[in-house]
């Protein structure tokens, strides 16, 4: 399983183009919002953070969970199209091992979004934290984009690769835009703020906004992500069973 992670990784390391747009693009919102809004005065969204602070959370989040979703979601669609995983069936690995091994390894592209933007917020915009309040923040935030991961192998095992993109996209931008990634939940109409409340999006983000805000995290933040990420996991388990008995 070790050795599978590595190839995994590697695999995942060396779409040189996808990992530049999955680092790239986060970043390049942050300049931009932080540079339109940055020198607003007050806070944010009752949170207590400057404009800079709390974008930069937001973005950080944003490519987080592309990175993940989108990671898994079109190549897990693509390998199953090309025979791959009838490949790995031949394999000791179990169906529970290679879901696992695909959501480690997506994870660990997302990782380097949550790094790429706080550095953009430090040397552009002067944001300042504690060493403890970036090392819980990194930490935390990546270990919140595992339901992520994990729903985009269960968009890859469900659908063909022509669907898996724009369905990834949709999930992408959908779970963006309500978790309040794009713009303060307290903006969305009353509906979907009750919505965003649930979303395992503004629950990830949510981690971010606390520990920078010098606070601990919610217990309830932990609680939705780990029920999304324990639900999706079997969905996405169950799916890839389905898929490679088809195959």
């Amino acid at each position: 399983m070790l050795r599978y992670l590595g190839v995994e990784i590697r695999r995942t390391f060396r779409d040189r183009r996808f990992v530049f747009f999955t680092m790239a693009v986060p970043v390049v919102f942050y300049l931009l919002w932080a540079n339109v809004f940055g020198k607003a005065d007050g806070t944010v969204g009752g949170t207590g953070l400057n404009t800079r602070t709390y974008l930069m959370v937001s973005m950080a989040s944003y490519g987080a969970l592309g990175a993940a979703l989108t990671t898994t979601g079109s190549r897990l669609a693509a390998e199953r199209q090309s025979g791959w995983l009838r490949q790995l069936q031949i394999t000791p690995l179990r169906p529970w091992a290679v879901i696992t091994v695909k959501i480690i390894a997506s994870m660990c592209l997302a990782l380097p979004s949550v790094i790429v933007v706080g550095l953009a917020a430090v040397l552009t915009q002067h944001v300042h934290l504690s060493p403890a309040e970036w090392g819980g923040m990194i930490a935390l935030m990546w270990l919140g984009t595992l339901p992520f991961a994990a729903l985009g192998t269960l968009v890859g095992s469900l659908v063909g690769p022509d669907a898996a993109q724009p369905v990834t996209l949709i999930c992408y931008f959908g779970l963006s835009i309500l978790g309040g990634l794009w713009m303060p939940v307290q903006t969305l109409p009353a509906t979907l703020r009750h919505v965003a409340h649930w979303l395992p999006s503004n629950r990830f983000a949510g981690l971010g906004w606390s520990v920078v805000g010098g606070h601990v995290p919610p217990a309830s933040d932990g609680l939705v992500l780990a029920g999304w990420a324990i639900v999706l996991g079997a969905l996405a388990i169950g799916a890839y069973r389905r898929a490679t008995v088809r195959g």
